[in-house]
């Protein structure tokens, strides 16, 4: 991508506002670099791309669930697998599954129902023994919690009680040639950044270089805005560059992700909401009701700073969806459909979290909407599952992947 353009340039060319272009980027749909002097650049193919797109002149069919046809020899361990997002996409880059565990019975019951053949363990993973397991990756989406600073040196042991300590756990048991953890995009700064600095330093500790970066679901064929913080590290005696995929020059849509989706159960709005609501143009939220309708609406929250643009939230057709929340109608993220004025559906939820709707959620319509809401995209997986092979295959993808250095730099030759 060539990010030559600034903002007056971009807008010029294809005769938008500036404005704009600023929205643009804000809303993620196209990305910028800032130069020397710090002023942001744009690749003008892209803007014209998403112009095009939002003007209705084009609407392209990117919505898929990303699939390899071929397996491989290579196996995973998976620590805390929801509803199995994570695990999804891994075998369809070509992964094959040892060992999943997930403590919640919703979600395992889901696994179950949809892969009989995986070996899912209902436990509370703190009760596992992984020494009698062998895999060549172990991935796990461990939940961050706050560690105890106060006068320790935070090695492997300090961090026991921490969910972070089983993964930590099943490396040194498993050894893994490759090890993957994911987590928010906030555990960069979760405590002034040293939660994560002893992240890195005990996995170091356990003998694996270590590389992280976050990860844009939109930019990996997802039609979602979500942002994952993604953790590889490979073992010390294995001389594997450190992949992580490169984002996509297209974003996907809802209209194109949710178009011929089945129907299904969800949750419905009261009245008093649903007339606001219906008063919300696509991609609008409450500043586009009438003042005193504004100010009936947010109480409080009216006259508090910040723009609570997630407040009176109706989705936009031609844009990602916002990030999905374990519940679709919550008054401070709320998911309103962009055409019909109802919260999204199981179904749709499914949809934009690329899981194929083939794929059944078990329990309670919200047991469904929470498992969807806290997996990882499918086809966010995917990629990760793409350079984990590639990393132990060798078979490196230039035009779609990229090596990094230890703690994230970008390696500029490639060492296949």
């Amino acid at each position: 991508m060539a990010y030559t353009h600034s903002v007056s340039d971009a807008a010029n060319k294809i005769g938008v506002s500036l404005d704009t272009i600023r929205r643009w980027e804000k809303k993620g749909l196209i990305r910028a670099q800032r130069n020397e002097s710090n002023h942001r650049l744009f690749d003008l193919k892209e803007v014209l791309s998403v112009h095009k797109k939002l003007s209705c002149a084009e609407h392209s069919d990117n919505y898929k669930v990303l699939k390899k046809r071929q397996k491989s020899k290579y196996s995973t361990i998976e620590l805390f697998a929801g509803a199995g997002g994570t695990a999804l996409g891994f075998e369809n880059a070509g992964l094959d599954h040892v060992l999943l565990v997930e403590n919640d019975k919703n979600a395992v019951a889901t696994l179950k129902t949809n892969r009989p053949s995986w070996n899912v363990l209902n436990q509370d993973v703190r009760e596992v023994d992984f020494s009698k397991y062998k895999a060549d990756v172990i991935e796990a989406g461990f939940p961050c919690q706050s560690f105890s600073y106060a006068g320790k040196k935070m090695g492997f042991e300090d961090i026991r009680g921490t969910l972070f300590f089983e993964f930590a756990r099943s490396i040194k048991q498993v050894k893994p040639k490759i090890i993957v953890g994911e987590n928010v995009k906030g555990l960069l700064r979760h405590e002034n950044g040293t939660t994560l600095e002893t992240i890195i330093n005990i996995l170091k500790e356990l003998g694996y270089r270590v590389a992280y970066k976050v990860l844009r679901a939109q930019y990996f064929d997802v039609p979602q805005k979500r942002e994952r913080l993604i953790i590889i590290g490979v073992r010390n005696d294995l001389n594997y560059p450190i992949i992580f995929p490169k984002e996509n020059t297209y974003i996907v849509g809802l209209r194109d992700a949710l178009k011929d989706c089945p129907s299904s159960d969800g949750q419905e709005y009261p009245q008093k909401k649903k007339d606001i609501l219906d008063l919300i143009p696509p991609g609008g939220y409450w500043r586009d009701l009438p003042e005193k309708l504004q100010k009936e609406y947010m109480g409080k929250s009216y006259y508090m700073g910040g723009g609570k643009t997630g407040m009176a939230r109706r989705l936009s057709w031609d844009e990602p969806s916002l990030t999905l929340t374990c519940s679709p109608a919550q008054k401070q993220t709320e998911r309103c459909h962009p055409k019909e004025t109802r919260p999204l559906n199981v179904r749709e939820y499914a949809r934009i979290q690329t899981f194929p709707d083939h794929w059944y959620f078990e329990g309670s319509t919200a047991a469904r909407y929470k498992q969807i809401g806290n997996a990882v995209p499918v086809n966010l997986g995917f990629h990760i599952g793409r350079c984990v092979l590639a990393m132990l295959t060798g078979k490196f993808d230039q035009k779609n992947m990229e090596i990094l250095n230890d703690l994230g730099s970008i390696t500029q030759k490639p060492l296949f």
